[in-house]
């Protein structure tokens, strides 16, 4: 059997410190039971792609490659190991999400993503001036799907205008790797497909939703705040829940209003599986 490569991640929204609410109840209520630091009930791609966290953290994606190249200058990872590696770059939604629920400047979106994009396209520049051979970049889910944005429709459906949103961002992403890849004059970056790995699994889920009006609505997510200004997680100065967690978390597909559960994550997964083994050069 083939030992799998290091893999490192490095995500735009990292959320991996201590006072991050994801190492507050109730995160992690499914695996491991106690919260983790995963933003889900628990188990979240990376658990299904077998990946072991490193130490590569930070509050941005910059900072995260800088403390990447300090672990190769004190030879924590060899240069044949970096080279032989899997880096998988999560663009995340955050700053989309923020951008439309705050700035609510439809308008200015366009000079957003642009700037957004350019500056991951400098630091995949980057990662790959360190040795990486193998660079994969996620593709934005659907932000239109998320929660946070379909609960205007009461969880009914997505709201497909602002999907827009990641299809104008991924459009560019791709053409930015094709460009990147003739620059290095081989096959170094490559994406993954979370737009439509997303959109597949939830409409899997919405059409057993139909023939089946007792499961669970894909779109509403298991972990709720009662208030504005709360999320999954928090309390009141009183030390008092603002939130509620659904009965059955396990088969939920979104855990809060931006992440999905385990289940959503496991099905997300299913999807991705066969082009991973492609990429990754190994079955799951």
């Amino acid at each position: 059997m083939a030992l799998l490569p290091l893999f490192f991640i490095l995500s735009i929204s990292a959320g991996n410190f201590l006072n991050s609410v994801s190492y507050k109840s109730p995160y992690g209520i499914t695996f491991p039971g106690y919260p983790a630091g995963r933003f889900g009930n628990g188990r979240i791609l990376t658990d299904y792609l077998g990946v072991f966290q490193t130490r590569v953290n930070g509050p941005n994606l910059t900072v995260q490659i800088d403390s990447f190249e300090q672990l190769i200058k004190q030879n924590v990872y060899s240069k044949s190991e970096v080279e032989s590696s899997i880096i998988i770059v999560n663009t995340g939604a955050n700053d989309y999400i923020t951008f439309i629920l705050k700035d609510r400047n439809l308008f200015g979106l366009a000079k957003y993503i642009k700037s957004l994009v350019d500056e991951l396209t400098v630091n995949l520049k980057r990662i790959h001036s360190l040795g990486a051979e193998k660079i994969i970049v996620s593709l934005l889910q659907p932000v239109g799907c998320l929660p946070t944005i379909s609960v205007a429709t009461l969880y009914n459906e997505c709201i497909d205008l602002l999907n827009n949103v990641p299809r104008d961002h991924n459009k560019i992403i791709l053409q930015n790797m094709e460009d990147l890849n003739k620059e290095s004059g081989k096959q170094v970056f490559r994406t993954l497909d979370l737009y439509n790995s997303f959109l597949s699994a939830i409409e899997d889920k919405q059409k057993s939703r139909q023939e089946n009006s007792t499961l669970v609505n894909p779109l509403k997510p298991c972990c709720a705040s009662l208030k504005a200004g709360y999320q999954c997680g928090k309390v009141d100065k009183n030390g008092k829940k603002k939130y509620t967690v659904c009965e059955k978390p396990e088969l939920s597909f979104f855990w809060d209003s931006v992440h999905p559960a385990q289940n959503g994550w496991y099905s997300i997964f299913k999807e991705l599986e066969p082009s991973l083994s492609q990429i990754i050069g190994t079955n799951f």
